[in-house]
This record gives C-alpha cells, sequence and structure tokens, in this order.
C-alpha cells in the first residue's frame, strides 16, 4: 500500500480535482472501487424501508426501525452533507463457498469472516482517508463503516459502485458479490457518476438456492428466515422449521452470493488481511463445540465472529453436528446436555435427537431437573421425534 501524502493549506483543492486526486489516493490505500453520488436518496427508498419494518422482516434488528428519518436521507444523519464518497474493498474468495457444504463433519463460515474483521480493516484506511481528504478540501466531514444509520448499498448503486439484486445485496459487474462497503460524508461539492442500473435481468439463483426461502419475493428479503440472520443476529433458540436447512452453516451464508453469475468477473482478494484464517476453513464441528468461552474468545480474536459470543456460536454448531449423521460426534453432544447456557443445553438435546434418539431416550431422567422454558420444550420435541423413531 503507497504512502498517502497529505496537502499544505495553501495546495487545497475542489471540484473535479479535488476529486481525481481523491480517487489517487483511496487507490493508494489499497481501495478497489470509489465512487460519489450526491448526499440524498429518492422517497422511494425510505418507502421501501417503511415497508420492511412494518411487515416485520427485520426480526430482532431492532435498530432499523430507530430514528427513521436519519436512515432514509443523508442529511437526516449529518445536515452538512453534500456529497457521499463510496468505497468498495474487494473480499473476493479463492474458491467457490458453496463447495464447503458437503463436508457434514466440519463447518463452513461465510466467506467475509474468514479473515480478519473488515471492520477494523475498512476503517481504518477510511479514517486515513478522511484525514487526507480534510486536508485537502478545508472541510468537515464523517467517516461510517457498517456502524450507523446509512443506507449504503442504495448509496452505492447511486454512485454506480453496483446494484442491488434480487437478493438485495450489492452486485458489482467488476467483483461480483464480494465488496466490502465504507463511506466518507462530506460537505464538499465533489462531482457526481453515474448510478448503476439493474442487470439481473430473469436470473432467478439467488432466490431459489436459498435453503429457507428468505426471499418473499424478488428484491425482498425476509430476514427472519435468513441464515445469515439466524446464525447471526438472532439471539434465542433457531426456529426448529430452519435447522435442517441450516446443514453445516454456523455462521452467516453465502449461497445467494456465492451462484450469482456476475461472480464469473470476480477475483481474489490481494487483501491479506481478508486471505482465510486455517484455523477458520472447514474447520471440525467437534472441535469447536468443546471451546469454552476463553478458548472462543482467543480463537476469534480480531474476528466477526467474537461479536456472537460462545453461547450463541455452540448453537450454532450443535445445530450442525444434528445435520451431520456423524453418530461418533454424540459423545460431546450428550457432554453438552449439562452445560451451564440454556441455549447450549437446548440444542444438545435437539442434536442428540438427531444423532442418537435412543440414547437421548435413556437420558430422559435429565429432563426432569430441567428448569428452563426453552430447554423443556426442546425435550418435548425431541421426545416426540423418539416417538416417531419408534414408530418407524
Amino acid at each position: 500500500m503507497a504512502e498517502v501524502k497529505r496537502p499544505k493549506e495553501s495546495e487545497q483543492l475542489a471540484g473535479a480535482e479535488l476529486k481525481a486526486a481523491l480517487v489517487e489516493h483511496a487507490k493508494a490505500l489499497g481501495f478497489d472501487a470509489v465512487k460519489i453520488t450526491p448526499a440524498e436518496l429518492t422517497p422511494e427508498i425510505g418507502a421501501g424501508l417503511d415497508a420492511y419494518i412494518v411487515a416485520g422482516h427485520h426480526g430482532e434488528m431492532d435498530w432499523l426501525a430507530r430514528e427513521p428519518e436519519r436512515r432514509r436521507h443523508p442529511t437526516g444523519l449529518w445536515p452538512e452533507a453534500r456529497s457521499v464518497i463510496m468505497l468498495g474493498l474487494n473480499y473476493g474468495p479463492d474458491s467457490d463457498p458453496l463447495e464447503a457444504l458437503v463436508h457434514r463433519d466440519r463447518a463452513t463460515i461465510a466467506v467475509y469472516a474468514l479473515g480478519k474483521d473488515y471492520h477494523d480493516v475498512v476503517k481504518k484506511r477510511l479514517k486515513e482517508l478522511g484525514r487526507w481528504l480534510g486536508n485537502a478540501s478545508g472541510l468537515p466531514l464523517k467517516v461510517f463503516v457498517d456502524t450507523a444509520p446509512v443506507m449504503e448499498k442504495p448509496l452505492a448503486q447511486a454512485a454506480g459502485l453496483g446494484w442491488q439484486g434480487k437478493h438485495t445485496n450489492l452486485v458489482s459487474r467488476d467483483f461480483g458479490s464480494w465488496l466490502f462497503l465504507g463511506e466518507i460524508f462530506t460537505a464538499a461539492e465533489l462531482p457526481s457518476d453515474e448510478p448503476e442500473i439493474d442487470h439481473c435481468g430473469s436470473c432467478s439463483a439467488c432466490q431459489d438456492i436459498c435453503p429457507t426461502e428468505a426471499f418473499p419475493a424478488p428484491y425482498r428479503l425476509d430476514a427472519r428466515r435468513c441464515i445469515s440472520y439466524l446464525t447471526i443476529e438472532h439471539k434465542g433458540p433457531i426456529p426448529a422449521e430452519f435447522r435442517v436447512p441450516m446443514g453445516n452453516r454456523i455462521y452467516g451464508c453465502d449461497d445467494c452470493l456465492a451462484v450469482c453469475p456476475w461472480n464469473k468477473f470476480a477475483s481474489r482478494t490481494t487483501e491479506f488481511a481478508f486471505h482465510p484464517r486455517a484455523a477458520l476453513t472447514t474447520p471440525r464441528l467437534a472441535d469447536l463445540v468443546m471451546l469454552s468461552d476463553a478458548e472462543f474468545r482467543a480463537l476469534f480474536s480480531g474476528s466477526p465472529i467474537k461479536r456472537i459470543g460462545r453461547d450463541r456460536f455452540v448453537r450454532n454448531v450443535l445445530i450442525a453436528i444434528g445435520n451431520s449423521g456423524e453418530t461418533a460426534l454424540g459423545t460431546v453432544t450428550e457432554g453438552l446436555l449439562d452445560d451451564i447456557s440454556p441455549l447450549v443445553r437446548g440444542m444438545a438435546v435437539w442434536a442428540l435427537s438427531r444423532l442418537a434418539p435412543a440414547r437421548l431416550y435413556k437420558l430422559g431422567h435429565r429432563r426432569a431437573i430441567e428448569t428452563e422454558s426453552d430447554v423443556l420444550a426442546e425435550w418435548a420435541l425431541a421426545a416426540r421425534a423418539v416417538d416417531d423413531h419408534a414408530a418407524g
């Protein structure tokens, strides 16, 4: 990454000259895409957000419903904003993420979480670019990376970085599905780029592949059915109807991203921080499920996975174990029936009912000493599964 030189006050720039220098410096910092749009969004974008919230499709992500006026308009978030600089970092994988789904005794982790936390990488560079821009323009600015009420995908489309596909994610003609986004709001008036148009056409690959049917219609996502939401944002027991479709996906889901035909233009990221860590490349479920809280924190230091905590993570791993068909994992699963976390105990019951229902039946005395309603509900569900197994 090249060194970025800071201009002197006497060298302050504006307009097209400032934009050209900005793009040059952004590329020198390692950004793969840089586009600019006016600090505004059409009323249709806000209406779409309102409809999403009213339908309850945001699930437990309550922050999406807070302060809607600040989210609808960039100037609602920061009144001084005149231009929005949208920046992208390529995190393209070196292989097809869908290939990992066949290894049922191992875990599949979303591509974006295999390396270093992108928030840290992108924000550091945004701040560096922001310092340069502040000096170059002499005007105030704000830096954001997935941490404020910014509708970054509509802004990215307005700036020309890509378009929101039928799966509601950004698609780039140059990078396919694999762009991390960051943005700088500036008081500088900068020449804007042409918006990108929709290139999805009649393709429905992302809709068709979704394991949980999370798309009620093209360009609409019901997060409550999305594996990424369920494994990351959802705090309680994952509804039973989604557990088998989850397969071995323990953190996020790349299915709708990976199947997009525009990925034929994507390339592997050259950013070392985004290269997969060896320990997270199809790790063994047997190893992950035994992590203590301290071990979990150590393994996922510097990773976005750390945010969900050990209990939710082990919940996800237990669901993958229940789907694995690996009866040898029954022993470690049985050990978690006594875990301190009700969330873990409940998923251990479900997983064991899938792997070894007769074995779980012999452990029925554990149910008598359970006090948590969610765990008791899992025992009841398991009992029906055991009865069905016996009847079969």
